[in-house]
């Protein structure tokens, strides 16, 4: 027969009282925090692989086709003659590649 003392008793009650927060942070990981990280990369590759040429959609909603590219920005051409100046950070989707 085992006979706790206090030191090993008081030892179990804190794991014990540690083990819901573990479980929490558990859940909050896999059901928050991991699927964002996924999705931020996603849209990290995104960004990083679109060309000009490509055709996006902006975070406003703006349609149109890349013309120029840099590091920081785009230029979309709206229609034949309509060109606007964008972050690169504000495309969305990219509807179809060149």
């Amino acid at each position: 027969m085992f006979l706790l003392t206090g030191d090993t008793a008081g030892q179990g009650n804190i794991l014990m009282s540690l083990l819901p927060f573990v479980l929490m942070f558990a859940i909050f990981y896999f059901l928050l925090i991991r699927p964002q990280q996924k999705r931020a990369k996603t849209r990290n590759m995104m960004l990083a692989n679109v060309k000009k040429g490509d055709k996006v959609v902006t975070v406003g909603g703006m349609h149109g086709k890349i013309v120029e590219l840099t590091d920081d920005t785009m230029v979309l051409l709206v229609n034949d003659t309509t060109r606007l100046t964008f972050n690169r950070s504000a495309i969305d989707t990219v509807v179809t590649s060149a």
